[in-house]
């Protein structure tokens, strides 16, 4: 039996406000394994200098590279790469392993970036996904956390302290590795 799960997705106006939030979570010892950031990488007038990997911790060189600096420490996993529409991405935490997967993928779901593949994939219904992308393409940063109802609530509840523009908590169905299982076993 599937344990129960939530996604809390704050939109935040800045990436000081994520950043925040992010570092809030991680000071109340929440499991950053259930953490992402997502935001975007550079100005398009801006050239990436480089990126290079150390102690198996990313790193960002360029104009941002010192906003993203601060976050990169914290998380084991991060992708950076440039999606249609939303433009140049950084995803950091969990949500990136999926971010990858989604972009490998021949298919996108439904008219959705990589970006919303992922986020379908983790549960998120498509309607908030489209918002989420649109939030992203107009610069601002998602943080989200994934968790157990009680840990949802306190992720809610310490993200709300760094003022989101919005706070929104999604019911994670069953693994849909399962439902799709079923569905191919059927064919």
């Amino acid at each position: 039996m599937t344990k129960d799960c939530e996604a809390v997705i704050g939109i935040f106006a800045t990436h000081a406000q994520a950043e925040e939030a992010v570092k809030r979570l991680a000071d109340a010892k929440f499991d950053i394994d259930k953490l992402s950031i997502v935001g975007k990488g550079y100005e398009l007038e801006e050239k990436v200098v480089g990126f290079y990997s150390a102690e198996k911790r990313i790193r960002l060189w360029g104009k941002n590279g010192a906003l993203w600096g601060g976050l990169w420490g914290l998380f084991f996993s991060g992708i950076f790469m440039t999606i249609p529409v939303v433009g140049h991405l950084v995803v950091l935490g969990h949500l990136s392993t999926m971010l990858a997967a989604a972009a490998g993928g021949a298919a996108v779901v439904g008219g959705l970036s990589a970006l919303g593949a992922a986020l379908v994939s983790l549960g998120i219904p498509k309607d908030s996904v489209l918002e989420y992308e649109a939030a992203v393409r107009v610069d601002r940063y998602l943080v989200v956390a994934h968790g157990t109802p009680e840990e949802a609530t306190r992720a809610r509840v310490l993200m709300h302290e760094s003022q989101p523009l919005r706070l929104d908590t999604h019911p994670i169905p069953e693994p849909r590795r399962a439902a799709e299982h079923a569905t191919h076993a059927h064919v």
